[in-house]
């Protein structure tokens, strides 16, 4: 047994003899943390099979030999340096043809799946006989490449559908989202979910002695993939991503779809129109860009770095949305919480929208408790002297929060930090009369809290490099991504934003309506028109902003944001605004008035409305608010949810040309005035990047 493997060494795959007579072969990469396949990864993996088949042993169990999950999927380093080189093909045709080998293997084969499985290493667990996964929360299996612009192209979406069912599993692949054990053996993608301890025994008696799925999964597997029904389902599966994504923004997934419709025929001819058509995908625009996405999240969670934070109990003052918010998200997340407000009302609202957010994230009801234990009403501010870190999140004036500081910061621990979430004040301005103002930042989060993923950093000139560090690894504890940025007017989200929206409020007022002006920034690919995006955010917080960036940007302010809001029509908080906002099962949802029929819109209208956004970016790059181009990418587009297919301000100026967008925003000046004259820094190397 095994004499086949005689003399062969491997770097990354450990094979081992059960007594039983079955082999487990355990994947441990060498010199990585986490398991990929790389390319001498699917070579080596190759040889061995081919060994094992020529001496076959009773069964094989696949595992992984990490700490830290199963197998993540492909090295996605290794995926953009073949796209660069144009030998995607050869990539993509190895591991088809390793993947295809394991499944042509004259034994049975069980994937013994703990911790993470992700695109490659669910498919090749696709590629065994069997699968049996741990009970372990941290066991989640997805086919997530949709959001790498492409869909599983080493067998994945050949298989998958004839295992669980078409519509099954479109909609693992469709959405990209990734299914716990307990989800994945009721679908009929794992066979069996046991504890951790009992996971090789179990897959090598699966190996052993097999198992025969209910027919109604089989029959589903075989009956949804039959012509007739993928002719009948295709064009509903096609109207339902249509409903969330534009085929010329995202078309991978409007490719599988039809690839899977279409195509017939063995495993061969399957496995080579996949080949095909991920090929094709992967040459596009928007997966190189949302490659280069995946790199730039990479590199914020990076930013929290390995040092403690030193925090457990945090102290949050303003309990309005953003700051009830902030306190409900970090209790979430394991932190002990107390908040603060100047009235106990508006701490019992805060209260109760904490509520709606346990239920929403803690599955389990009898976890729930503990979870609600973490956060603790505070009218009298007594959590500041037992704190690690103070948020203040009270309203946008900067003697407001002045005089706050001057009494929460006497009361401080001395290695406490104190924070602000200020969305526009520079900190010079509000760093005056601390005792301490090294251990002062802004802690900027963005609403709503529990969906955005980025927090900007705030620095300033006396602030201390260690400051910075540990509120990057607070971020980090939290699951949020973090940009360090300057302490300037605005920072970087909301000074790119701001000429964004002042722009749409000026068309607003020119009478363009406020549907067609969301319109036509939803079709260059922004997650909300500006006109709506005004109303969430909130009137009240924009003529704020509008305030303090305005003079610093040069830019006058139209009569929409020039003056407080009336009380009651601050927007979609209090259900009236620059739309009427009505509620619905799914939360508050705009009531935009008709568009006439014979409407034409300006045919300016997007430039108007996106070009200011570049403009600012270039001068934001400029001033130096980060540090980078590919950070000042990364924050808008975790911060604003800018067109990730167009990969960044500086991206999309890139793909446009730096002489094309300055010819347009020209011509923008001469038609509408200066406030679309090019500001400093066109002339930065990196736009050419």
């Amino acid at each position: 047994m095994l004499a086949g493997l005689d003399g062969l060494r491997f770097q990354h795959w450990q094979v081992d003899l059960r007594p039983d007579g079955v082999v487990v072969l355990s994947f441990d990469r060498a010199d990585e943390s986490v398991n990929t396949f790389g390319q001498d990864v699917l070579i080596e993996l190759d040889a061995l099979l081919e060994r094992l088949a020529i001496d076959p042993p009773k069964g094989l169990v696949l595992r992984s030999a990490k700490e830290r999950g199963f197998i993540a999927g492909a090295d996605i380093r290794e995926f953009a340096e073949f796209d660069r080189k144009g030998t995607i093909a050869d990539s993509i045709r190895r591991g088809q043809q390793t993947f295809q080998r394991l499944a042509e293997l004259p034994f049975p084969t069980v994937a013994a799946i703990h911790g993470f499985c992700m695109g490659g290493g669910t498919e090749i667990s696709l590629a065994c006989t069997y699968r049996v996964a741990s009970n372990d929360p941290s066991t989640r299996i997805g086919l997530p490449e949709v959001k790498l612009g492409i869909y599983p192209g080493w067998g994945g979406s050949v298989r998958l559908p004839r295992l669980v069912s078409a519509p099954a599993a479109m909609d693992v692949m469709l959405t990209g989202r990734t299914l716990s054990a307990q989800a994945a053996r009721a679908m009929g993608l794992v066979d069996d979910v046991v504890p951790p301890t009992e996971l090789i025994d179990t897959a090598a008696a699966l190996a052993l002695a097999g198992t025969r799925r209910p027919f109604k999964q089989r029959f589903l597997g075989w009956f949804t993939n039959t012509w007739p029904v993928r002719q009948l389902l295709a064009p509903m599966l096609v109207k339902q991503v249509a409903r969330k994504a534009r085929k010329d923004h995202y078309p991978a997934p409007y490719a599988l779809i039809e690839t899977w419709r279409r195509s017939s025929g063995g495993i061969q001819a399957l496995l080579k129109a996949e080949q095909k058509s991920v090929v094709k995908l992967a040459g596009t625009p928007t997966a190189r860009n949302l490659t280069r996405v995946f790199f730039l999240q990479e590199r914020l969670k990076g930013l929290g770095g390995k040092a403690p934070h030193d925090i457990a109990r945090v102290h949050v003052v303003g309990a309005g949305v953003m700051g009830g918010d902030i306190a409900a998200w970090s209790a979430y997340k394991g932190f002990e919480v107390t908040l603060q407000d100047r009235e106990q009302p508006f701490i019992d609202k805060a209260m109760a929208r904490a509520q709606e957010l346990f239920a929403k994230r803690v599955k389990d009801a009898t976890k729930r408790p503990a979870v609600a234990a973490r956060l603790v009403s505070d009218l009298d501010g007594q959590g500041i002297a037992q704190a690690d870190l103070v948020i203040e999140a009270i309203i946008e004036n900067a003697d407001a929060k002045r005089a706050l500081y001057a009494t929460v910061e006497p009361r401080l621990k001395p290695e406490a930090l104190l924070t602000t979430n200020t969305s526009s004040i520079p900190l010079v301005e509000l760093r005056d009369h601390l005792a301490r103002p090294a251990q002062f930042a802004g802690l900027h989060y963005f609403n709503p809290v529990a969906l955005m993923p980025l927090v900007e950093i705030v620095q300033h000139d006396a602030m201390a490099a260690q400051t910075g560090q540990r509120l990057a690894a607070f971020c980090k504890a939290i699951d949020k991504l973090p940009v360090p940025v300057a302490g300037t007017p605005g920072f970087l989200v909301n000074r790119l934003l701001f000429p964004y929206m002042l722009e749409a409020a000026t068309a607003y007022a020119e009478g363009v309506p406020g549907a067609v002006i969301d319109k036509a920034a939803v079709k260059f690919g922004m997650p909300m028109g500006p006109i709506e995006l005004i109303d969430t955010v909130g009137l009240d917080v924009a003529y704020g902003v509008g305030q303090e960036l305005a003079p610093f940007l040069g830019l006058s302010i139209p009569p929409a944001l020039a003056t407080p809001p009336e009380p009651g029509k601050r927007g979609k908080k209090d259900g009236q605004g620059l739309y009427a906002w009505e509620q619905t099962d799914k939360g508050s949802k705009p009531k935009k008035p008709e568009v006439p029929k014979d409407y034409t819109a300006p045919d300016d209208l997007e430039d108007r409305l996106i070009l200011p956004l570049l403009n600012e970016a270039v001068a934001a790059l400029h001033d130096g608010v980060v540090a980078d181009a590919d950070l000042l990418d990364a924050g808008v587009i975790f911060g604003t949810g800018y067109a990730p297919f167009r990969g960044g301000p500086i991206q999309t100026i890139r793909e446009t040309g730096v002489d094309v967008v300055l010819g347009r925003l020209k011509a923008l000046q001469e038609r509408h005035g200066d406030r679309f004259a090019p500001r400093p820094g066109w002339d930065n190397p990196a736009l050419r990047g």
